[in-house]
């Protein structure tokens, strides 16, 4: 029995979608049935269903983007930093191994020499630098929590996307907005991102951190030039002057603009696709969301 917490979002889905397929037995556990942040709830529902693995989906990202986090400060506190914390203590508790989903928002700009950040890097778009989103700085935080605790995977996902347009994906957040930020960043294929996850439970690879993104990174151009190519949103894209000129018209919080480095997760044999080539199949399969 394998239990998924914050199946109902985006990412928790497209993990209900996998383990679907792959004929797992898993439970989805809504708060509502089960209030997962009170540990000795969990420890007790993990001990009853003899759970083998758990996963956490849940956090709190604010909708539609980050600027909403400015605005609810303690449901994104509780969500991102609190609740990992109570969740590890349940499953310390229980003997049951699980996985984090984490975030590469934790970082801003890419290492020194201009390549992406690894695991041993120190994040640096945390409330410890006083440079972040509140979003990010919660984040930051909540690895803060789980650093040195036993069988835990911490997995960072990095802007998701994917072939279907909805208000979550990055690629339709891009054909949406009316200006855009031109920064270079490294993104996260949704579907890949799961796979590659709960594959390092399958695998048994080494607990740990692992940043979980398409090798590579993009500028917001090169995106929306594949875009163009792939004649799915045929529009004409605006971009901001600078950072500067975005911050005063269209944010009310930084934002992470970053690279990363997936190699670590690439040694224990798991690989995605490069990134231009993952954007590429997306926008090639592209399924149009339909009115409700």
């Amino acid at each position: 029995m394998i239990y998924l917490l914050g199946g109902s979002g985006y990412v928790g889905q497209a993990y209900q979608v996998l383990l679907a397929q792959k004929g797992v037995v898993f439970k989805s556990i809504a708060r509502r049935d089960l209030d997962y942040s009170d540990p000795a709830k969990l420890l007790a529902a993990l001990r009853a269903d003899k759970v083998s693995f758990l996963i956490n989906a849940a956090g709190y990202t604010g909708k539609p983007n980050v600027d909403a986090c400015e605005l609810h400060k303690d449901d994104c506190l509780f969500g991102n930093a609190v609740l990992p914390g109570r969740i590890a203590e349940a499953c310390v508790a229980a003997g049951v191994p699980w996985g984090h989903v984490s975030s590469g928002c934790i970082f801003t700009g890419s290492r020194s020499d201009g390549s992406g950040f690894t695991e041993a890097d120190a994040p640096n778009f945390t409330f410890r630098q006083n440079n972040c989103s509140f979003y990010s700085g919660t984040k930051a935080l909540g690895e803060e929590v789980l650093a040195g605790l036993p069988a835990v995977y911490v997995w960072r996902l990095r802007i998701p996307f994917d072939h279907r347009d909805g208000p979550r994906n990055y690629l339709t957040k891009l054909m949406r907005y009316d200006r855009l930020l031109e920064a270079a960043n490294s993104i996260s294929q949704l579907q890949e991102f799961v796979a590659s996850t709960f594959a390092c439970w399958e695998k048994r690879v080494p607990f740990g951190t692992y940043n979980v993104t398409n090798p590579g990174h993009v500028t917001t151009r090169e995106v929306v030039d594949l875009i163009l190519e792939s004649g799915v949103c045929p529009k004409q894209y605006s971009f901001f002057e600078d950072e500067t000129d975005f911050m005063a018209k269209a944010a009310k919080t930084p934002r992470s603009n970053c690279v990363m480095s997936s190699a670590k997760l690439a040694s224990v044999g798991i690989a995605l696709t490069p990134v231009r080539e993952a954007v590429r199949a997306s926008l090639k399969n592209w399924q149009k969301e339909t009115a409700r």
